[in-house]
């Protein structure tokens, strides 16, 4: 199995969930639909998801449980803030928003050795935007 995949009976035993809270949180967007994934197991089919955009998710959920309601966190998922820059990243996983104080850097690997290192280039267009 990918490495990168999670099953769900792994990822309800590993932060203490229920499938019910699972399935509610994708109803009410908290969880995006394209993160539940299909596959043939040797027991038949089961659900995997992204790791680690469903474990970063799941502990932003159970993190902000307490402060904000799920219908809250959800409308801020769904509109995040765009007062401050950020970079969109669109996959196969769904799209994921990175404000640009929590990124170290953006390197663009090629997968043969060779990489660019698109950080300056960021920073740059933000400089001149501002």
């Amino acid at each position: 199995m990918d490495d990168h995949l999670i099953s769900k009976k792994e990822l309800l035993e590993r932060y203490s969930i229920s499938y019910g809270a699972l399935y509610r949180w994708k109803r009410m967007g908290l969880i995006p639909e394209e993160w539940f994934l299909k596959r043939s197991a040797v027991t038949g089919q089961e659900t995997f998801f992204p790791a680690d955009l469903i474990c970063q998710r799941i502990e932003l959920i159970q993190s902000q449980k307490d402060v904000l309601s799920l219908e809250e966190l959800a409308q801020k998922l769904k509109n995040p803030p765009h007062q401050q820059a950020t970079l969109l990243i669109h996959s196969v996983f769904g799209e994921r928003r990175f404000s640009l104080n929590e990124i170290h850097s953006v390197i663009l690997d090629f997968g043969n050795g060779t990489t660019v290192d698109l950080t300056e280039l960021i920073k740059t267009q933000l400089k001149e935007r501002n």
